[in-house]
């Protein structure tokens, strides 16, 4: 039997400048550590977005100016990145990721993007670290995909990163077909954030029980006002408490019930799901990579279960 199926971008490394705060190694990390202890995870190199499925959530213009080099340097101020084609490269893959993992998880029930929830790339500009919206650009992907047969496919963002989804909210304004969630710092960045659907602003320090409790209402919520047949989750691991950039206090546990109330929530109404890794920034990476492992033990269980009941 195939095994759950998880797409990567490590190869295509940002040429970073020393001492800049992107932690740009817990990709390759991570891949080590499924191979160590996930041997059965199936890993695949991701592949490259098209402009024509870029342009399913970007303006053409910023595809263009990304592409070729002409963005302005303020534009890349506010990504946080210098340009270079290695970036351009690595920005399709990582969106191509997640257009694959949803597509596998239509085939298996969860499918990865090992790197992938660039959420506060708009329409028309980058920001935090973000060149375009994967889970944007997937989302529009598989319902034009879907649409082909005369389907309407609704899709939840379900965005638990600890900073709010500005881009994909911005992206999604006024779209009934896809609901957008965000959990995350009231007092974090960005300090200008867009209306999500739902959003859930929880403040600084906040622990594993209060942070459940929210999640469980925020679930409540949609189920009450929305019924996706895909969700992509973002998996962020920058709740954790000992994270650069979180403040809030979520420990290992805490967040492993978190991504185990999500994978239940949709194993329990059979709704497929593509998960990304979005932000992780503790001082000792190979913390952010256990929550990221833990993030993935849980799915891989949760994917046994769809494989079972499909026999």
């Amino acid at each position: 039997m195939p095994g759950m199926r998880a797409f990567y971008s490590g190869q295509f490394v940002l040429p970073l400048p020393p001492g800049h705060r992107f932690p740009m190694s817990r990709y390759a990390l991570l891949r080590d550590r499924l191979e160590e202890h996930l041997p059965a995870i199936e890993m695949d190199q991701a592949p490259r977005a098209s402009d024509g499925e870029l342009a399913l959530a970007h303006t053409p213009q910023w595809i263009a100016a990304i592409s070729d080099g002409s963005v302005s340097p303020q534009a890349m101020r506010e990504i946080g990145f210098p340009w270079s084609e290695a970036m351009v490269e690595r920005s399709r893959r990582s969106t191509g990721a997640t257009i694959a993992a949803c597509r596998a998880a239509f085939a298996g029930g969860i499918a990865a993007n090992m790197a992938g929830g660039t959420h506060h790339a708009y329409a028309d500009k980058g920001g935090g670290f973000c060149v375009f919206n994967d889970a944007a650009v997937a989302a529009r992907l598989m319902q034009a995909e879907h649409g082909r047969s005369g389907r309407l496919l609704k899709v939840a963002v379900i965005d638990l990163d600890v900073h709010q989804g500005n881009g994909t909210a911005s992206i999604f304004r006024n779209d009934p077909s896809v609901f957008t969630l965000s959990v995350h710092g009231q007092k974090n960045f960005p300090f200008r954030k867009e209306a999500s659907d739902l959003d859930v602003e929880l403040p600084d320090g906040c622990g594993d029980a209060d942070y459940l409790t929210a999640l469980e209402h925020a679930l409540d919520e949609l189920d009450r006002r929305f019924s996706p047949g895909l969700v992509i989750y973002l998996a962020g691991a920058d709740p954790f408490e000992r994270d650069r950039l979180g403040r809030l206090k979520l420990s290992f546990d805490g967040l492993e019930a978190r991504d185990r109330r999500v994978f239940d929530w949709t194993w329990q109404r059979r709704i497929p799901v593509a998960f990304a890794m979005a932000g992780g920034y503790a001082s000792d990476i190979a913390e952010t990579v256990q929550v990221q492992l833990g993030t993935f033990r849980v799915a891989f269980d949760y994917w046994r279960r769809w494989q079972n009941a499909a026999r």
